[in-house]
């Protein structure tokens, strides 16, 4: 677990999913692998031709962007896949209870950590699928709110995503939030935190939910 620029008193929390909440590389290699899948289908690819094409795309993208990594969604737009043709594909495509199950660990850590903090979730999946894993995994009652792809049609990083965040917050908690009151936690630095930080939110890397069930000791 790393920290960044943790504030002195923090208000709210949001959440990553993927990887994050939860600790199951299967699943995570599945939902990426999925579409990749359904994209090299639908265009008369062999499925190890569409994953060496993603994978020469990322390598460019990350030479010609200080090392920096590309979500999926936005890759594929390169590819002619538009946000919302994502968004259909990853509602039909991902099933999480064929993978992921109830962590008493995970909701004891965030029942501490709700008692203090106003939590939300922000993903590059849809608000469906979304909602499905935190149900499986037993924890989407601290999650009332949910950022997802098809919130403000854009994927992580993106400033749209965090503002609509502290948005709900501000109504939930019945007054403005700044960036400066927010820690993002993800287990992506480029995609979950990287953004985040430069607007002032501090950040928590971590590298699935074993640390997010730690988190009670830096922050409570």
């Amino acid at each position: 677990m790393q920290t960044y620029n943790l504030p002195k008193n923090p208000r709210v929390l949001i959440f990553d999913i993927d990887s994050t909440l939860y600790t199951c590389p299967e699943y995570a290699h599945e939902q990426i692998d999925s579409q990749v899948r359904h994209w090299a289908a639908l265009n008369g690819y062999s499925a190890d031709g569409a994953r060496n094409m993603i994978a020469d795309f990322r390598r460019k993208w990350a030479a010609e962007h200080n090392g920096q990594k590309i979500s999926l969604g936005n890759l594929f737009k390169f590819f002619g896949v538009s946000i919302e043709t994502s968004i259909e594909w990853r509602k039909k495509l991902f099933n999480p209870a064929d993978y992921l199950h109830r962590d008493e660990k995970l909701i004891a850590a965030l029942t501490e950590l709700s008692k203090k903090f106003y939590m939300i979730c922000v993903t590059n999946n849809p608000v469906e699928p979304a909602r499905k894993t935190l149900e499986v995994i037993g924890i989407s009652d601290f999650f009332p709110e949910i950022v997802g792809l098809d919130t403000c049609m854009a994927s992580k990083p993106s400033k749209k995503i965090l503002d609509k965040a502290m948005e709900l917050a501000s109504v939930a908690l019945g007054g403005e939030i700044s960036y400066s009151d927010c820690i993002s936690v993800g287990d992506r630095y480029d995609i979950d935190l990287a953004l985040a930080i430069e607007l002032g939110m501090g950040g928590v890397l971590v590298s699935g939910s074993e640390e997010v069930c730690n988190l009670s000791e830096i922050l409570l």
